[in-house]
């Protein structure tokens, strides 16, 4: 259980150890980006909106912080782009100590990816999925993956029969499948992981209500205003929503599975500690059945055993 008061003070030194952070330019992924890199890691920030980028890397840097960063442009819906990251990374010859699937899109207008997904479901779970699976050989004894999902999985559910939202869309329903999806994956790797004796911890964070760009720059029209107000007078600040899966990446009492979240009244605010997923959400039949549709998917398969066949 994560100590009530936990704060980035309480960051282990991370000097020799290198984190990707997907969605760095701005909210929870640059503050990610920021706080590892002052207690000495090795940061390797991407952003979809290079400009961004590149001034979130120039805020970073101008922190003097104690390790390193660096920008890598990736655009999360086009899995294309996810493999060539991938591919850059192998090439490197890099070890990675931390993946951290921050970078996500929330309650925009239908819309696909390239490869034709849903974009919701594309970005925040597919391009996710493909990323971790392609960079498992690439992970270090005793990393971990991060994955960030939201509260608002507790009312999703995955619609297998209308992925793409063509018969019924629905922004806030979609966006909880995707986080929903998130949750299954997550903890489904991590059974997978045990199942392959790999001494990987794949865990769970989600920022309860904190305010940042997510929440403006999907929404459209009326609800667009109502998450502006909800941002200014009932959200707590990005600095605060960060922590639960900046825990989830340093500190030393974690374990795979787990699922950090905010402590106060319904996981909104406070400082981290464990949270429950969904019932729904440890369905194993179900994670199985969204792992290998993810397969199929994003045409990426990962080097592990299937639980199913596992004793």
């Amino acid at each position: 259980m994560a100590k009530r008061l936990w704060s980035t003070w309480d960051i282990p030194d991370q000097t020799g150890r290198t984190v990707v952070v997907t969605g760095a330019n701005s909210g929870l992924g640059f503050l990610t980006s920021l706080h590892l890199a002052k207690n000495g890691a090795r940061v390797i920030m991407t952003s979809r909106d290079l400009a961004k980028g590149r001034a979130a890397h120039a805020r970073v840097l101008a922190a003097r912080p104690k390790g390193s960063a660096v920008l890598h442009p990736l655009d999360l819906s086009d899995l294309d782009q996810v493999k060539a990251f991938a591919e850059h990374l192998h090439a490197s010859g890099l070890s990675v100590d931390v993946l951290v699937n921050n970078a996500g899109v929330m309650m925009p207008p239908r819309a696909l990816t390239a490869q034709g997904h849903e974009l919701q479901f594309g970005v925040n779970h597919l391009a996710h999925f493909a990323l971790t699976c392609l960079l498992l050989p690439l992970l270090r004894r005793d990393s971990r993956v991060v994955t960030i999902s939201s509260d608002l999985h507790k009312r999703g559910s995955i619609h297998f029969d209308d992925l793409t939202g063509s018969r019924k869309y629905g922004r806030v329903a979609f966006y909880a499948q995707s986080k929903f999806a998130n949750v299954l994956f997550a903890l489904e790797l991590d059974r997978r992981l045990r199942a392959a004796g790999l001494p990987i911890k794949s865990m769970l964070a989600h920022p309860g209500y904190a305010a940042t760009n997510l929440q403006l720059s999907g929404p459209s029209g009326l609800l667009k205003l109502f998450m502006r107000i909800g941002n200014r007078f009932m959200a707590q600040p990005a600095e605060m929503g960060v922590l639960p899966q900046l825990y989830a990446a340093t500190a030393h009492d974690v374990a795979g599975g787990q699922f950090y979240g905010p402590d106060g009244k319904k996981e909104k605010k406070g400082y981290p500690t464990q949270v429950q997923p969904s019932v729904a959400a440890r369905d194993e039949q179900l994670a199985q059945r969204l792992w290998q549709l993810s397969e199929e998917l994003t045409g990426v398969h990962a080097a592990l055993p299937d639980t199913a066949d596992s004793p």
